[in-house]
């Protein structure tokens, strides 16, 4: 077994590295195709509002933008390989740097709104199995309808109106402490919530009509032991993909929420970077995003291969 996980392993890896190849042209192109001269942007904020000819020559050629693109890929490839992102066109900072301060920030943010999800998610989906058809379960199915139905940042608006302007129980936007992303963290988890409530329901429901479940009932088995030892773990595993998809998602795509709480994360960042234009800047997160991705699918995909007998018998084929 342990030599076809290690080449199930290596074909995941070498299939994720031709995506990270394709996500590094993907972000080099954002940068070559947008609109504008990069190095006429960076003149711009060095204050000259019209630069001569010479000057946007000059800076292109500092830039190395009058080479062929193929050989610009290749540099900005090199550089990324040594941890080199470029330089920001708005605040001339170093962007590894601006990315190494803001990263942990999001990260914080997403564990958060992932533990929420998780632990919020599975018990109640999995009490709503328990109790079928009866009035928690139905109450919990319009709920999730609603939950579902609403944006995110109307979400948002509404929790800021009653838990931050009415009670007074939570800070309006970020201050650095847990207790500021606690609002932020439930905004982005609360849909997925909803989604795993169902998920969980309907994966322990099929679980509990198959012939181990019924044959081990039949014998006497304590309740308990039948849904912790026997359901829980075979309806699970399509809420690990979910999760893992879901904290890959939220690391670079909680803009609207960072936004709206001023949380100073990577997503906030390249929100500014849209604004201002500063394709560098978006070059790395669209990289970092990438990266992110990757990695935690791949992760999810080996976790999911080692926890379930049905892909274990694939591997072995």
């Amino acid at each position: 077994m342990g030599g076809i996980m290690r080449n199930y392993l290596l074909k995941r890896i070498v299939i994720s590295l031709f995506v990270l190849i394709g996500i590094s042209f993907l972000s080099f192109f954002l940068g070559v195709i947008s609109p504008g001269d990069p190095a006429e942007l960076v003149l711009n904020q060095n204050g000259l509002e019209s630069p001569s000819e010479e000057q946007i020559s000059k800076m292109r050629e500092g830039l190395g933008l009058n080479k062929p693109w193929w050989i610009q890929y290749m540099d900005w490839g090199v550089k990324i390989l040594h941890g080199d992102l470029g330089i920001s066109y708005v605040s001339g900072r170093d962007i590894a740097q601006e990315v190494l301060l803001r990263l942990p920030v999001t990260i914080e943010l997403s564990l958060l709104a992932l533990t929420i999800a998780t632990i919020v998610g599975i018990s109640l989906g999995v009490y709503c199995a328990i109790h079928e058809g009866e009035f928690v379960d139905n109450l919990f199915k319009i709920i999730t309808n609603i939950v579902l139905s609403i944006p995110s940042f109307w979400l948002a608006l509404v929790f800021i109106l009653i838990f931050c302007e009415t009670l007074k129980l939570l800070p309006t936007s970020s201050d650095g402490s847990i207790k500021s992303l606690i609002l932020p963290a439930w905004i982005l988890s609360i849909s997925t919530i909803a989604t795993i409530i169902r998920l969980m329901r309907n994966s322990l429901l099929l679980e509990f009509t198959k012939p181990y479940y019924i044959v081990a009932k039949l014998r006497g088995l304590n309740s308990l032991k039948l849904l912790f030892q026997y359901a829980l773990p075979n309806a699970i595993l399509p809420i690990i993909a979910l999760l893992g998809n879901y904290f890959a998602s939220i690391l670079g795509g909680s803009i609207i929420v960072e936004s709206i709480f001023a949380v100073p994360g990577i997503s906030f960042m390249a929100l500014q970077a849209i604004g201002y234009r500063d394709y560098p800047l978006l070059q790395a997160y669209v990289l970092i995003c990438g990266i992110a991705l990757i990695v935690i699918t791949l992760i999810v995909d080996i976790l999911i291969a080692y926890l379930n007998p049905k892909v274990k018998m694939e591997l072995k084929q």
